[in-house]
């Protein structure tokens, strides 16, 4: 029978399927962060169960700690400080692996994850926060869970789910100059809508996917969550395997051949049959930006807000109206020239080593516009040391940016960190939620390219119109 790779996937970790309909599911790998993990560890203890398999356990610190030069326990959150020091004392109790503050392997999860090789092709990976389906990317099946999901996966290496429905998104044709990955999935889900992949586990496909990076791919499936996707996914291709070659949790010597040879075969057959399938010519794309407090609310940068009566429901109306209400802007406003406060780039979406790279070559020679808070967050220790290695943290403070230790600052208001009241930041982040990046701020989703170039003239800027110096 013709598999999906996602089915393929399942098969090789279904235990059973339970009375009321859904299904045992084996975990392969079980990745936490301080925001949740102490609260986990903590109650597994105290029921007197123990983590399964402390190897295959990891934990950073990302979502709380500050990324401010010299960082320590102590943190804008007030609470942060409990949060971080609960989580090294349980983390050491359990016997798990901690990438603490000062580890030069410390960072966002779902961006040390692939680069340590901890996730890998054919696996499954949880972690309790709603974008860990960026490790998708890899070929694996990875998604968010709660913390009481994790106390589970944790005692059994097992959870059970609810099998989701299949999606493959096709992706043909070829990205024009300045179109990213980033833009590729804020058009997806502003065509079919924030809920248009409930329920699903989501494929990407097609010959523009192939064309990404592993880095590109993980931008694009981070945002599957975005589109309400159980989960996204990429097959696992040369490319993957490359990436993979070398990485500290990588299988080594005869365990990487026999690796490689599993990793050829998941790939969905060609005759599989998908519950749903979406066409996208890439061609058709430009730079994407939000306009509202949705992902949904984009459109290409060249475009204006759009009119109300367009609309498909009531429902979408409404939450429009509201949405403009709060980001100050109105039906037929341009987009391009909108004054912004701030500039951010950083966040589990767009904060790897080539979402940096991108951003330098258009800040180049260049300056911030005097009245713009510019940052730039690295997603990891290793990304922060690869981009001071290239010279590019110079780029940054040169034009004008912060250039801040790794973790998830600036993408939520939760961690303490945050822009100001009712400003309108430009954001490599994904979600652009009412006060998601401080108390009323405006927040509008773009690519790294976006931002950089909207920065220098303070205003949203089509990155396609700035010289750049790496053509």
């Amino acid at each position: 029978m013709s598999k999906t790779l996602f089915q393929k996937i399942w098969d090789a970790h279904q235990v059973k399927q339970l009375p009321d309909g859904t299904y045992l599911v084996y975990i392969d790998r079980v990745f936490l962060h301080e925001r949740t993990g102490s609260i986990a560890l903590q109650s597994l203890a105290e029921t007197g169960r123990k983590v399964r398999h402390p190897d295959q356990v990891f934990c950073t610190m990302d979502h709380i700690v500050d990324t401010f030069p010299g960082r320590g326990d102590e943190t804008v959150m007030p609470s942060g400080k409990d949060f971080i020091q609960a989580t090294r004392k349980e983390a050491k109790a359990a016997g798990i692996t901690l990438f603490d503050i000062g580890d030069v392997r410390q960072g966002i999860a779902h961006v040390i994850s692939p680069e340590l090789g901890i996730v890998q092709p054919g696996l499954t990976l949880v972690c309790p926060d709603s974008h860990t389906c960026t490790q998708g990317a890899l070929g694996a099946a990875a998604w968010g869970i709660g913390s009481s999901e994790a106390e589970h996966a944790m005692a059994t290496q097992t959870l059970r789910i609810n099998k989701p429905k299949l999606m493959r998104v096709w992706f043909e044709g070829e990205l024009n100059s300045s179109v990213t990955a980033k833009d590729m999935i804020l058009h997806l889900i502003s065509k079919f809508g924030a809920h248009g992949g409930a329920g699903h586990a989501i494929e990407f496909a097609g010959p523009a996917v192939e064309a990404l990076s592993i880095e590109a791919r993980m931008t694009l499936c981070n945002m599957a969550v975005e589109f309400a996707a159980f989960t996204g996914l990429v097959a696992p291709d040369q490319k993957t395997i490359d990436y993979l070659q070398g990485r500290p949790y990588a299988p080594k010597g005869e365990q990487w051949d026999t690796a490689v040879e599993y990793w050829h075969n998941l790939r969905t057959d060609e005759d599989a049959l998908f519950d749903t399938e979406i066409k996208i010519d890439v061609a058709d794309i430009e730079p994407t930006i939000t306009w509202g407090t949705s992902p949904q609310h984009a459109c290409g940068i060249s475009q204006t807000v759009p009119e109300l009566n367009t609309l498909a429901s009531e429902d979408a109306r409404t939450a429009a109206t509201r949405a403009l209400a709060y980001q100050d802007l109105k039906s037929g406003d341009k987009l391009l020239g909108l004054k912004i406060d701030c500039a951010f780039i950083g966040s589990c979406t767009n904060s790897r080593i080539e979402d940096l790279r991108k951003a330098a070559a258009i800040l180049a020679g260049k300056k911030v516009a005097i009245h713009v808070k510019a940052i730039c967050v690295p997603g990891s220790q290793q990304v922060k040391a690869a981009a001071e290695r290239e010279g590019l943290h110079q780029v940054f403070l040169d034009a004008g940016f912060e250039w801040r230790e790794s973790g998830c600052s600036m993408c939520f208001y939760a961690g303490g960190e945050h822009f100001g009241k009712q400003q309108r930041v430009l954001s490599t982040s994904n979600r652009n939620f009412e006060s998601r990046q401080g108390p009323e701020t405006r927040t509008h989703l773009a690519s790294p390219e976006t931002v950089a170039a909207s920065a220098i003239y303070g205003c949203i800027t089509d990155p396609r119109a700035v010289p750049r110096s790496d053509r």
